[in-house]
């Protein structure tokens, strides 16, 4: 049963903000555990929740997507999806038509590392055959985190394959009726440092993405900025009580069946299932405009 604790103010201060947060655990025993639980997905009918998780038993590999069913009101049968393999499969996201369900894999047949793929949503709860999504937007490096606009025509993701400012930069790309191309570089947000795991909030008015300046060594913090209509500016730590500097918090997703919730994955100090757990939290103020996307 998720339990709900306040921030207090000071904790959040640490963060770059004066704004206090609520934030509760999603599916204690359920969706986080004592194992490693990262970024979770919420189908829009609310009726299941899709997360990647690592060293839990019963995955055919060490990191594998896992779904559980809301029954009672509550999350219930947690099981590996049938799409796992023993490669990785990881950073999950339903569109918002709820036809499908995007992840990254670095299974064989890809054009190199972690290559983004979409899985059908099937009307029994299971999912398609993946498909690559191929070389507009899979390169040789690593592609993470994909997420869409509302209407389905636009991709953003993280990748180290196509230059840009340095690490893991955000991209996006659009919809050209057979695939997903030409990516182009997120306005205002990356740096020499690596950004991923982003989330567009109101179909891009504002983002909120994970930041570290390396993050094979480095700490890593989600930063939320807003869209001035024509790029994202002054990216600023969010107000969580657990995204503080030496915090490891990240991928960020808008419940789609609850719009003014976010889930997030980080290490609170209470409550606490594990090692990394999946936390529900307010979605943040949109002040920004449209443009960015």
């Amino acid at each position: 049963m998720a339990i709900r604790k306040s921030v207090v103010l000071a904790s959040l201060l640490a963060c770059g903000s004066a704004v206090p947060q609520e934030f509760s655990i999603e599916g204690m025993g359920v969706v986080s555990t004592p194992q490693r639980e990262v970024r979770a997905s919420v189908s829009p009918d609310g009726r299941r929740i899709v997360w990647g998780t690592g060293e839990r038993a019963g995955s055919p590999g060490s990191y594998d997507l896992w779904q559980a069913t809301k029954r009672d009101g509550h999350w219930a049968d947690p099981r590996p999806l049938s799409i796992d393999t023993p490669a990785k499969e990881f950073d999950p996201f339903f569109s918002a038509d709820g036809k499908w369900l995007y992840f990254f894999s670095n299974r064989e047949g890809g054009f190199g590392g972690d290559d983004l793929y979409r899985a059908a949503v099937l009307a029994d709860g299971d999912f398609g055959t993946p498909e690559n999504l191929g070389p507009g937007v899979n390169g040789k490096g690593d592609e993470w985190a994909p997420a869409t606009t509302h209407d389905g025509e636009h991709l953003l993701f993280a990748s180290d394959s196509f230059g840009g400012a340095g690490g893991h930069d955000l991209l996006m790309a659009h919809w050209d009726g057979k695939a997903f191309t030409a990516p182009r570089p997120v306005p205002g947000v990356n740096t020499p440092g690596d950004e991923f795991d982003a989330a567009w909030i109101e179909d891009g008015k504002a983002i909120v993405y994970a930041y570290a300046r390396d993050i094979a060594k480095d700490p890593v913090r989600l930063l939320l900025a807003q869209c001035d209509g024509e790029r994202y500016v002054d990216p600023q730590p969010w107000a969580l009580a657990f995204n503080g500097p030496q915090d490891n918090t990240y991928g960020p997703s808008v419940d789609l069946s609850r719009p003014g919730e976010m889930l997030v994955n980080g290490i609170a100090k209470a409550p606490t299932a594990g090692k990394q757990d999946i936390y529900r939290v307010r979605t943040p103020t949109v002040t920004g405009q449209s443009g960015c996307v």
